[in-house]
């Protein structure tokens, strides 16, 4: 039986961000393969979890690829940006709090990802759009956070699906945005 490798990192990734401490017999199961499979494929959890964060990694990049991050006024590609990442915001939540990522230093995916969104928020300030009293670098961890907590809430049931996108970007960018002084 050939095993979709894609298909299990997919069902890995639904099941631990819903349960992070899942075992690897709860990630054959509900990949629908036997245990000894899923070894044949990732030796161990750390494998598996560095080869999600592999694929969680690509899937951000082409988010921010489809985002077109360069195009039109910073805080629209902010709302694009938003919109590409709520398919995998689940998968991304999960990541950047799974400690073991970061123990052996930090995969260099990471730093391009940075960048790409310090960019955008750099344009934004020079734009004159956004504030320039807060760091490109803290508007990143900001949307970091903004959508891992969406994520959460919206998987809890404390948030309707339907409003993960109005909730990110109006408080990102309610607090982001330049006032004009009259």
């Amino acid at each position: 039986m050939t095993v979709d490798r894609e298909r299990v990192l997919r069902t890995a990734a639904a099941l631990l961000t819903r349960k992070a401490t899942s075992t690897m017999d709860e990630v054959a199961k509900a990949a629908g393969i036997g245990r000894a499979t899923l070894h044949r494929h990732f030796a161990g959890r750390d494998a598996l979890i560095k080869a999600l964060e592999e694929f969680g990694l690509s899937e951000l990049d082409a988010a921010l690829d489809a985002a077109a991050l360069d195009e039109g006024q910073a805080a629209d590609a902010v709302r694009r940006l938003v919109a590409e990442v709520e398919p995998v915001a689940g998968l991304f939540a999960f990541l950047i709090t799974e400690n073991q990522l970061f123990e052996a230093g930090q995969n260099p995916g990471w730093d391009r990802v940075d960048a790409r969104l310090g960019a955008l928020f750099r344009r934004g300030q020079e734009s004159g759009e956004f504030r320039i009293d807060l760091s490109p670098a803290w508007l990143t961890d900001a949307l970091y956070g903004l959508v891992s907590a969406a994520a959460w809430s919206v998987q809890d049931g404390r948030s309707a699906a339907k409003d993960f996108q109005h909730m990110i970007v109006e408080l990102l960018l309610g607090g982001a945005r330049r006032s004009v002084e009259k």
